[in-house]
C-alpha cells in the first residue's frame, strides 16, 4: 500500500493549525519537539516538518506529495504545484507600508524609490502590472526596520493585525494580495496517492 508524504511548516501558528486539522480528520501523529519526520499510527501518511519557503520545491520535486503552507509562499516560489484546497486559516494580507508621518500620494510615490521585502517575486509583478519602476531591496526578515535605518522608502510584507507596523512607525497604504493556508499537491500524483488524498 502507498504512503503519502505531507510537508508541514516545522514551527509557528500555521504549523499548529495544520496539526489541529490533521487531528480533526482523525489522523494520529506524534511529534517530539525536534522530530523532522513522523508517521501516522492510523493512516498511511508520513509528515515532514520543513521551512515553509522550502515546501513548494519539495512538492514540485516529488520528495513530498502534498504540502500545507501560506499561498504567499506558493506564489513567491512559483513552482509547478497544484493548489488543491484553501483551508480557511492563517489568513493575512500582503501590503505596502510607509513611515506613518508621510503624506502618501498614491502608488506613483514609489517610482524611482526603494522598497524592502522578503517577497520580491510577488511585489515585482504587482509593481510591473501597475507601471511602477521601483528598486527592490530583498531582505530575509525584520523588514519593518528598513525605513527607519534608511535602507528603503517603504516595505512590503505580511500583515495580520497591523500592530507590528504601528510599533515600527509605519502605516499600511496598499494591500497587494490576501493569503491563507492552502493544501498543495505534486501535479503527478499516482492514482494510489490521489485516492489517499
Amino acid at each position: 500500500m502507498s504512503t503519502i508524504r505531507l510537508a508541514l511548516q516545522k514551527k509557528g501558528r500555521l504549523s499548529e493549525k495544520s496539526l489541529e486539522l490533521l487531528k480533526s480528520c482523525g489522523i494520529k501523529i506524534s511529534n517530539g519537539d525536534r522530530t523532522l519526520k513522523t508517521q501516522s499510527s492510523n493512516f498511511p501518511i508520513e509528515i515532514l516538518f520543513l521551512r515553509d519557503d522550502d515546501i513548494p520545491q519539495y512538492v514540485e520535486q516529488g520528495i513530498a506529495d502534498l504540502g500545507i503552507l501560506g499561498q504567499n509562499e506558493v506564489w513567491e516560489k512559483n513552482k509547478k504545484v497544484e493548489e488543491i484546497l484553501a483551508l480557511g486559516f492563517a489568513g493575512c494580507r500582503m501590503s505596502i507600508a510607509v513611515p506613518k508621518e508621510l503624506d502618501y500620494p498614491g502608488l506613483s510615490y514609489f517610482n524611482n524609490k526603494r522598497i524592502a521585502t522578503s517577497y520580491p517575486g510577488i511585489l515585482a509583478k504587482y509593481l510591473t502590472d501597475n507601471g511602477i519602476n521601483a528598486e527592490l531591496e530583498e531582505i530575509g526578515g525584520s523588514v519593518e526596520i528598513a525605513t527607519g535605518i534608511g535602507l528603503a522608502d517603504g516595505i512590503f510584507d505580511i500583515v495580520s493585525t497591523g500592530s507590528t507596523l504601528l510599533m515600527n512607525g509605519l502605516k499600511e497604504v496598499e494591500t497587494v494580495v490576501k493569503s491563507e493556508a492552502v493544501l498543495i499537491s505534486n501535479p503527478n500524483l499516482s492514482s494510489d496517492k490521489t485516492a489517499l488524498l
